[in-house]
């Protein structure tokens, strides 16, 4: 059983962490709402250029000779599976559900018999893929704090993929994050961003409008697939930044609360020590007092 002064020790020490805890929570509430407004103002963008860059895609994919990143290798064997998380913990389960979804697809792609190689960006990311796939991890970037990520470090790493991609070191290449959708819930998404996957309704377009590009649809594409990997990178990092301030919040929330109902628990036992201890010393001294 634990002594009177261990249990006051330890009242202090989880008051100590509910100050951490709490004042963690209320730092990542301030940068939720920036990293929040960031993210849902670049979906529009990234959601327009993905699709102009469909439907040229369908359009040049129908002719010979297209764009490599629109053509692709011509085949389906190396799969690389890039898995954006964060450089920091404490976040609940935002980093394990992106690491989870990337591992789920990895088994589906070797049971089909597929080769799978790992591109990491986080070293949380890297942590928990490590323990499996130590082998298969060809690369690892450490973005830092999230937040404040530029698009220049995300065209960096775009630039890394497509070169590695014309050098045929893999086939098609996955995209794993977390889409943001409140304060509760973040989606583990995956996106194929390499080569560019055209949708059955861009390719299979019947309308009949006829569009003509100046200069030609070739020329366009040769400038926007590449920062059409750029900015759905970009937008996967800015999606993860508001992810990661959302779960720790609500993670530091519970930690908060659980924090306080030890609190509670700890006084009781205390209270609940300190009474035996000083109905044992009264019986003492009516013993000592009845003795004499």
């Amino acid at each position: 059983m634990a002594t009177l002064k261990s249990l006051k020790l330890r009242i202090g020490s989880v008051k100590s962490t509910q100050k951490i805890t709490k004042a963690m929570k209320m730092v990542a509430a301030a940068k939720l709402r920036r990293a929040q407004e960031a993210a849902e103002a670049g979906r529009p963008y990234a959601q327009r250029l993905e699709a102009v860059v469909a439907s040229l895609a369908a359009k040049v994919g129908q002719q010979s000779g297209g764009p490599l990143l629109l053509s692709g290798t011509g085949k389906d064997q190396v799969h690389l599976l890039v898995v954006a998380t964060s450089d920091k913990g404490l976040a609940g389960a935002f980093n394990t559900n992106i690491a989870r979804a990337a591992r789920r697809r990895a088994e589906e792609l070797r049971a089909a018999g597929k080769t799978v190689q790992f591109y990491t960006i986080g070293r949380k990311g890297r942590g928990v893929l490590a323990r499996s796939y130590r082998d298969l991890i060809i690369h690892s970037i450490e973005p830092g704090d999230l937040g404040k990520l530029t698009f220049v470090e995300a065209k960096a790493y775009a630039d890394d993929l497509i070169a590695r991609f014309e050098r045929g070191e893999f086939d098609v290449a996955h995209l794993f994050y977390a889409t943001f959708k409140t304060v509760l819930t973040q989606e583990p998404t995956e996106q194929q961003i390499l080569p560019v996957k055209v949708p059955a309704a861009a390719a299979n377009d019947t309308s009949g409008a006829v569009v003509e590009y100046e200069p030609d649809e070739e020329s366009i594409l040769a400038d926007l697939l590449p920062r059409n990997v750029a900015i759905q990178l970009y937008r996967a990092m800015r999606e993860n930044a508001a992810s990661e301030q959302g779960s720790k919040m609500t993670a530091m929330d519970n930690a908060t609360r659980n924090a306080g109902d030890l609190i509670k628990r700890l006084n009781i036992e205390y209270n609940r020590q300190r009474q035996a201890a000083i109905t044992t010393e009264l019986v003492e001294i009516i013993s000592g007092a009845e003795a004499l």
